[in-house]
């Protein structure tokens, strides 16, 4: 249970060691995730171009995504970014968010147990979704349920 006399920082502390406790994820283990994962985007033949044309300093990028993690699975509130603006303009559609969540779900399985490797997995499957309809909305296509984003040649 979370003290109502606490601090906004104690209790934001509070809640991440919650989350901590309950999921078994901590910072060193998301750090190893975004690490792992991105190592792989680099070397991937279909999104390494669309990262490497975009991101020219990996390290801060590599921080923010750590950031990002950390705020989707911990609660830290430690992400203040807009990931939807980021990415409607890049050239991807649901192929890309397939392959994308891909390679996610083979790091999170090469660095961790099913359990922890699931509750990552369900998380990126929200976003990869949510970010596949926000970058159709913006191209004026509207999906319905179970439809997917192809981008026109």
């Amino acid at each position: 249970m979370i003290d109502t006399d606490l601090t906004d920082e104690e209790r934001r502390a509070q809640i991440v060691q919650q989350m901590r406790e309950q999921t078994g994820i901590d910072e060193d283990m998301i750090e190893q995730l975004v690490h792992g994962f991105y190592a792989r985007i680099r070397s991937d033949s279909l999104l390494g171009p669309i990262f490497d044309s975009r991101i020219h300093d990996w390290e801060p990028h590599l921080q923010r995504m750590c950031a990002f993690w950390s705020s989707v699975v911990l609660s830290s509130g430690v992400y203040h970014g807009q990931p939807m603006r980021m990415h409607l303009p890049l050239p991807v559609d649901a192929r890309h968010f397939d392959h994308w969540l891909e390679l996610f779900e083979q790091t999170a399985r090469d660095l961790f147990s099913e359990e922890i490797a699931q509750y990552f997995m369900e998380r990126a499957r929200r976003i990869a979704l949510s970010l596949e309809l926000g970058i159709a909305s913006s191209q004026g296509v509207l999906l319905g349920k179970g439809e997917r984003f192809t981008a026109e040649a």
